[in-house]
Formats: structure tokens, C-alpha cells, sequence
């Protein structure tokens, strides 16, 4: 019983730090990495929120190195042990809004809540200005009206988002 309540916390202390886990479902995922943007062993993909690691692991199917942050713990843990022993894969236990970007990005993949756009195109584009290249971004659901979208599918919209010059790196 203790446990229970355990994974109840966890799960919902996760809400109040981002978006709540929704499995992401291999079919669609699929679509966006063919016919959205075209993932390849060129790119590095970052899932923000990764959740039990299905992007990551279509991501890798498809030869990128794929590294997630994911704040839950248990969700980290199953991520590790689906993942076990593929070197593209990497899932860390650790909270975006305080990580980085590896600078060798070039996929960022994010399903989030419409209260986290604004910080989260703060985050993203302070990051991007950091690491100094366009990435793309990868969005479900979410709408980032401050990012060119590039492409739309069903629910899914590509972004492309390039540093900012220093006088307007101030988002």
C-alpha cells in the first residue's frame, strides 16, 4: 500500500512541474519522424518529458542518438530498463528547466500544456542562442506562436528555430 501512494505522489508532484505523462503512441510518432521531419543518424534528438522513453527509442530505431530528461523517477527507471544496453539512448532523471541542451542538438521533441508555452519558448530559444544553431522543434499539441512553424501534421507542427542576434536575444 505504502508503494502505491508513493507512485501516486510521484506521478502527480510531475503535473505541477510540467506536463502530465500521456504514452505517446509508436504509429504517430512514426509519422512525424518520416513525414514531419525526416530523423536520420545525423540528428541528436532531446525528448523533453520522455516518459517512458517511446520516442526515444523510435528516434534511435531510426539511427539518431536520442537523449531525455524526465522528472519521474519511475518513469525514468522503466525508460533505462526497455532501453537497456542501446547505445543511442539516453534518459536522464533531471528537470529541463534546469538542464542544457547538449550542444550538438538538432531535434528538440516536446508534448506540453498551453500554461508552459511561454516559458518553455523562453527556455528553448535561451538554449538555442547557447548552443549557437537552428534546431527543429518537434511539437504535440503545444502551439509556439513566437517559433516559424514549418509544417503541420494532424496534431503534431514542426518548428524551426534559430539563435537570435545579440541585440534581440531577449525573448
Amino acid at each position: 500500500m505504502v508503494w502505491v501512494i508513493i507512485i501516486i505522489l510521484v506521478f502527480g508532484f510531475v503535473v505541477f512541474r510540467g506536463s502530465p505523462y500521456v504514452p505517446s503512441q509508436k504509429k504517430y510518432i512514426n509519422q512525424a519522424f518520416t513525414e514531419l521531419h525526416k530523423i536520420s543518424k545525423k540528428d541528436l534528438l532531446v525528448d523533453i518529458g520522455s516518459g517512458d522513453g517511446i520516442v526515444l527509442r523510435q528516434a534511435a530505431r531510426l539511427g539518431a542518438r536520442a537523449v531525455g530528461y524526465e522528472i519521474n523517477p519511475v518513469l525514468v527507471l522503466v525508460a533505462n530498463l526497455i532501453s537497456f544496453r542501446n547505445p543511442r539512448i539516453t534518459t536522464k532523471l533531471a528537470d529541463f528547466w534546469f538542464a542544457k541542451l547538449p550542444d550538438d542538438t538538432t531535434v528538440v521533441y516536446i508534448f506540453s500544456v498551453a500554461r508552459d508555452i511561454k516559458k518553455l519558448t523562453i527556455k528553448i530559444q535561451a538554449e538555442v542562442n547557447r548552443i549557437g544553431h537552428p534546431i527543429h522543434l518537434i511539437s504535440y499539441a503545444g502551439e509556439f506562436d513566437q517559433f516559424k512553424m514549418t509544417k503541420k501534421l494532424a496534431a503534431y507542427r514542426l518548428y524551426s528555430v534559430s539563435p537570435l542576434q545579440s541585440d534581440k536575444a531577449q525573448v
